[in-house]
């Protein structure tokens, strides 16, 4: 869902964060402000924050840790000077005993002085390199959200965290996804290269039309799926642990940074 905010207008981090703020984008990010890193966000009581960054060191391709914030501060400077964790994302879900039970545009009623914010890299992050080498995205043509499925590629736990991982999908030709694995190979900070290409139900997945997360998009006679890691992983580790409390963001609605795609590029 989206307002009627132009979402063309929207070119940078900024302008996305201040839509969301503002209750005028309340849809998912996919293809905004084009240049900017996207993340994933993991809000969490102190008192669990080692394990789960633990875990997320453990698993480095789906769980990609680029901030840590201070406890209780809703700001994370290294991502944005003008940027509030309560606010500047379009929707959020929370989760109460391992259990999401509503989603919300903003989070300012339930903040407290001891969440600290884990923000994950997201695969939105590479696809304007891909985009600019010619290579189709087709939920972007269709101005869908990326379509996501839970696998059964287990990650490394730790403490209460655990589960299986979550992908992202997209569809392409067998040479474009040659491409791709050499493109984002060089991006580990926001998944880097694909887990796995073809063959779905090898990992698990039964139906590609049937997305856990995200929109269902077409996949043509001459087309592959390509697999990417997905920060909604650690959503899944939330319902293993059980947490009293915490706070993600709703799949595919994520924090839009003033960081450049182009800096998460190794050379």
């Amino acid at each position: 869902m989206t307002s009627s905010i132009g979402l063309n207008a929207l070119s940078s981090g900024l302008d996305v964060r201040l839509a969301a703020r503002n209750g005028g984008l309340l849809g998912h990010t996919s293809g905004l402000a084009a240049e900017y890193v996207q993340a994933n966000c993991v809000i969490l009581p102190r008192a669990h924050a080692y394990d789960f960054l633990e875990y997320c060191l453990r698993n480095p391709v789906p769980c990609p840790v680029l901030a840590v914030s201070e406890p209780g501060d809703p700001r994370l400077p290294v991502c944005g000077a003008d940027l509030d964790i309560r606010t500047d994302i379009p929707s959020y879900r929370i989760w109460r005993a391992g259990e999401m039970v509503e989603e919300v545009p903003d989070i300012t009623v339930f903040w407290r002085l001891d969440l600290v914010t884990v923000l994950l890299g997201c695969s939105f992050s590479f696809e304007h390199a891909l985009l600019a080498a010619g290579i189709k995205l087709r939920h972007v043509e269709q101005k869908k959200n990326v379509a996501m499925f839970r696998t059964n590629i287990q990650t490394e736990p730790f403490g209460p965290f655990g589960g299986n991982m979550v992908v992202t999908m997209r569809p392409m030709r067998p040479a474009d996804a040659i491409r791709a694995v050499q493109i984002t190979s060089r991006t580990p900070r926001v998944h880097g290269a694909p887990v796995h290409l073809a063959h779905a139900q090898s990992i698990g997945i039964k139906d590609l039309a049937a997305p856990d997360y995200g929109d269902p998009v077409d996949i043509l006679p001459d087309e592959i799926p390509v697999f990417w890691g997905c920060g909604v992983t650690p959503q899944v580790a939330l319902l293993q642990a059980k947490l009293d409390f915490c706070i993600t963001h709703a799949p595919g609605c994520m924090l839009v940074t003033d960081m450049l795609n182009e800096d998460m590029v190794e050379q």
